[in-house]
Order: C-alpha cells, then sequence, then structure tokens
C-alpha cells in the first residue's frame, strides 16, 4: 500500500477524487481520514496538476470554483514548505513581496476595523451605517491588488502552460469585487435590507481570507518556482502603471543579478518575427490582423510614397496593389490632389498631428481620418490614412452586455 501511496500519478488521482467527492456533497470530515492516510505534504505543483486534469476531463471552471474555499481548507496545514537559499518574496519591492505587504495591510484592514464596525452595524448603531460604508470604499481598494495578479502575473504563468489556477482565482476576485460592490450600493440607499448587508459582506471578507491563503500558498510559491528574473522584472516595471492596494510601496526592486534570456520567445533578430514595443508578432498574423480590422487604413511614408493598405473583406475605397510605390499626389483626382498635399506638408511641419473628414456614401456614412505617424523624437516618419463606416456605429442605442445566441 505504501508504494501506492508514493506514487506520484496514484496520489494525483486520490486527490482528484476527494476534490470530486467534496463537490459532491461529502463534508471536509467526512473525506479528511482518507486525505490524511495517503497524503503526507502536497506540494504546489501537484494540487495545479489536480486542477489542470479536472478542466482537462471536462469538469467546469465554475465548478472547480465552487469548491476552491472547500479544498483550500482541507490543504491548510498540509502545504510543503518550500525552501530556497534566498527567499526574492523577502526582498523589499519585489512583487511578491508587495502582494504579501497588501496582504497584512488587508488583514489589519479587516480585523482591525470591519469586524468592529459589523458588530456595531449589528448592534445598530446610527453612525454605523456610514462608517461601515466608508470600510467598503476603502476595501474596494483591493481591485488594483488583483489587477496585477490578473493582467501581470497570470499571464506568464499560462506562458508555461499552468491556466486553472489562473482561472479559478480570477473567477472568485471577480465574484469579491461583485459582493462588495453589492454591499456599497445597498448602504448607498435609505433604505436596505441590514441582514443582507451582513451577510453579503461577510461572505465577502470570507472569500477575501481564503485567497490571501491561496495566494501565498500556492500561486506565490508556484510563481516564484516557475518564473525567471526578468520575467519578474517585467511585472515589478509593469506595477505602477496599474497601482496598488492599501499600501505605498517603499523602494523599487534592484535585483543584484540579472540573467535576462528569454528561453520560449524569439530573438529580435529573427526575421519570423517583428518585435513591438509590447511584444511581438509574425508577418503572418499581423497582416490578417489589419485586414480584420473594420478599417481602411492606408501609409505613406516621408518621401510621399504609398507604401502600404488594407485589404479588409468590406472595403470603403477601391485601391489597386498598383499604387504601391506611386506618389501620393498622383493616386488623388487633380481636383483634391491640393488637399492632401495640404495635409502632408501640415505633419510634416509639425503645423498639425491629424485632420478628419466625413462624408456619405451611398448607404454609409465615412469618417475618414489622417494622422502624422513619428517615432520616439518626433521625427516625421509619414501618414497614416483612417477610413471607417460608422453608419452603424450612429445607430447604436441602449447597452449590450449578453453575447448574441
Amino acid at each position: 500500500m505504501s508504494e501506492l501511496i508514493n506514487n506520484r500519478e496514484y496520489r494525483q488521482k486520490v486527490l482528484k477524487e476527494i476534490i470530486s467527492e467534496l463537490h459532491n456533497g461529502k463534508s471536509v470530515e467526512e473525506v479528511k481520514p482518507r486525505f490524511e492516510e495517503l497524503i503526507q505534504g502536497v506540494s504546489v505543483i501537484e494540487i495545479t496538476e489536480m486542477e489542470q486534469a479536472l478542466i482537462k476531463e471536462g469538469m467546469p471552471i465554475d465548478q472547480i470554483q465552487n469548491l476552491c474555499d472547500v479544498h483550500a481548507s482541507v490543504f491548510k496545514g498540509s502545504i510543503e514548505e518550500i525552501h530556497r537559499p534566498q527567499k526574492p518574496e523577502e526582498i523589499l519591492g519585489h512583487p511578491i513581496h508587495t502582494f504579501k505587504l497588501e496582504n497584512r495591510a488587508l488583514e489589519r484592514l479587516i480585523s482591525g476595523k470591519i469586524e468592529l464596525h459589523i458588530a456595531d452595524f449589528k448592534a445598530g448603531s446610527p453612525k454605523a451605517k456610514g462608517v461601515l460604508l466608508e470600510d467598503v470604499e476603502v476595501l474596494l481598494e483591493i481591485d488594483d491588488h488583483y489587477l496585477r495578479k490578473e493582467n501581470l502575473l497570470f499571464p506568464l504563468l499560462e506562458k508555461y502552460g499552468i491556466t486553472a489556477p489562473p482561472k479559478v482565482m480570477w473567477g472568485v476576485d471577480d465574484e469579491i469585487r461583485d459582493k462588495l460592490k453589492a454591499v456599497k450600493s445597498l448602504l448607498s440607499q435609505e433604505e436596505f435590507d441590514s441582514v443582507e448587508v451582513i451577510k453579503k459582506l461577510s461572505d465577502a471578507i470570507n472569500q477575501i481570507n481564503e485567497m490571501i491563503f491561496k495566494e501565498e500558498n500556492i500561486l506565490f510559491p508556484m510563481a516564484l518556482e516557475t518564473l525567471s528574473e526578468d520575467e519578474w522584472i517585467s511585472i515589478a516595471d509593469s506595477s505602477n502603471e496599474i497601482g496598488y492596494s492599501f499600501i505605498n510601496p517603499v523602494s523599487d526592486w534592484e535585483p543584484e543579478k540579472v540573467d535576462i534570456k528569454e528561453e520560449e520567445t524569439p530573438k529580435a533578430s529573427d526575421d519570423s518575427y517583428v518585435r513591438f514595443d509590447a511584444g511581438l508578432m509574425t508577418p503572418q498574423e499581423i497582416n490578417a490582423i489589419l485586414n480584420t480590422l473594420p478599417l481602411d487604413i492606408t501609409f505613406v511614408d516621408k518621401n510621399d510614397t504609398v507604401k502600404y493598405f488594407t485589404q479588409g473583406k468590406e472595403r470603403i475605397f477601391a485601391r489597386p496593389k498598383t499604387i504601391i510605390g506611386r506618389l501620393v499626389q498622383n493616386c488623388h483626382p487633380p481636383a483634391s490632389a491640393h488637399v492632401v498635399e495640404k495635409i502632408v506638408d501640415d505633419f510634416k511641419t509639425g503645423k498639425k498631428d491629424h485632420e478628419d473628414f466625413w462624408l456619405k456614401k451611398g448607404s454609409q456614412y465615412v469618417y475618414i481620418r489622417y494622422f502624422a505617424v513619428r517615432d520616439n523624437n518626433g521625427e516625421y516618419l509619414g501618414t497614416i490614412e483612417v477610413s471607417q463606416d460608422i453608419k452603424p456605429i450612429q445607430d447604436i442605442t441602449g447597452e449590450k452586455r449578453l453575447m448574441s445566441e
């Protein structure tokens, strides 16, 4: 039996069975003896693989999300500590160190203020409603913490095939956001159901506390095992743009040694890729994306030569490929050539950066926009023309929040 217990595949199978049993209605106490018999220590990677396997076998994300808090409580005390000679998360300014500082501030906010104010609210204190509303507004700052996790950390984990924990956690993050917004909305009303306020806020706080545990015992150790130092630097560099929750970071992170390498990312010198300020794509991808946009785009270089135009499915103006390499002035009727020349001259001299026109063309209402294209130093590189039929946009009314069948 011990040989089976020590078998990784078998243990993984049992872990999945335990989670399934919990989902099907068994209590933590019912599955705990089997769990303790079979599992001496569960690694972060095994938990991740378990959730990945459940998703691959067809279990919907929302089901895993529903049992997320339950299996977290089972794993408490059973997740092995990950030892490192140097712990990056203890270095001031490291993204994980900052995430943990926010969690500590969040815990202090909940235990030192909000829980006390909930008690006052239950007791009917006349000032409790206003105080609790202020607390919830502060608590909603948790959004920046979750946004950095979702938009900076999750995409890098997904690059390594780690998709299940991000999907599950993102779903719970959204549940927390929704409950806090609902509590704020209720407390902002003259009349409200105090029982509903307490229930929603208590549920949100419980989920927040569970999320802190899951971040620090599952997500963060897994990320520290997986991501390279240059990837952590990219997270740190982008964090200020999103912002922070409950704290003001006191230091930028400056690693003593940076081993920048792009093991799975094509090199800038690779002719099959074009590198941009934020990412890279193949020429095939670029061409397909530009042709997919619901726009006519034409680029004229700094020498007034037509260099490129899109070929979308529904073009507004016909353009033969023979115009490539021609002077832009020669591509327009004599009556309008002087208008084009004036636009380009104003762009070159810096007098203008854009010019707009709009006209009716059959059933279409065409919006034509010209933009000066400049490099980071302000040097003129050319002119881009963007045309779009805006009639469908003008016809939009009301709201559409759900996908069509």
